[in-house]
C-alpha cells in the first residue's frame, strides 16, 4: 500500500515501472501507454489551438458567413422583386379585360323613380 507522502508516478515513470515488473506490469503498463497518448493528445490539441490563433483563418472564417449572408440578401431582392412585377401583370391583365355581363337580372331597380 503506497504511503500518502509518495509522489505520484509521471506517465513515463509508470510505463518504466511497469515494463521492468513483469508481474505487475500489464496493468502499468497500459495506463503508461494510455497516459501517454493523452498527453501527447493534448499536447497537439495545445498546439492546434495556439496556431489557429495566430493565423489568419478566423478571419477567413468570419469572412465566409458575410459573403453567404450577401448572397442570400440579394436572392431575397431578387425574388421580391419577381413577386411584385408578377402581382403587377395580374392587375394590369385583369383591368384591361372587358367586364362579362351578368346571366340575371339586376336585382334592384335600374329606373329611378322620381
Amino acid at each position: 500500500m503506497p504511503l500518502a507522502t509518495e509522489t505520484p508516478l509521471t506517465h513515463r515513470e509508470r510505463l518504466t515501472r511497469g515494463l521492468a515488473h513483469t508481474a505487475a506490469g500489464p496493468v502499468d503498463v497500459a495506463r503508461g501507454a494510455a497516459g501517454l497518448s493523452g498527453a501527447a493528445v493534448r499536447r497537439g490539441a495545445v498546439e492546434l489551438r495556439r496556431l489557429y490563433r495566430e493565423s489568419q483563418l478566423p478571419a477567413h472564417v468570419a469572412e465566409a458567413p458575410r459573403r453567404h449572408f450577401r448572397s442570400w440578401a440579394l436572392v431575397a431582392a431578387a425574388g421580391a422583386a419577381v413577386l411584385a412585377g408578377g402581382a403587377a401583370v395580374v392587375l394590369i391583365r385583369r383591368s384591361n379585360r372587358p367586364q362579362e355581363a351578368s346571366p340575371r337580372p339586376p336585382s334592384v331597380d335600374a329606373q329611378h323613380k322620381v
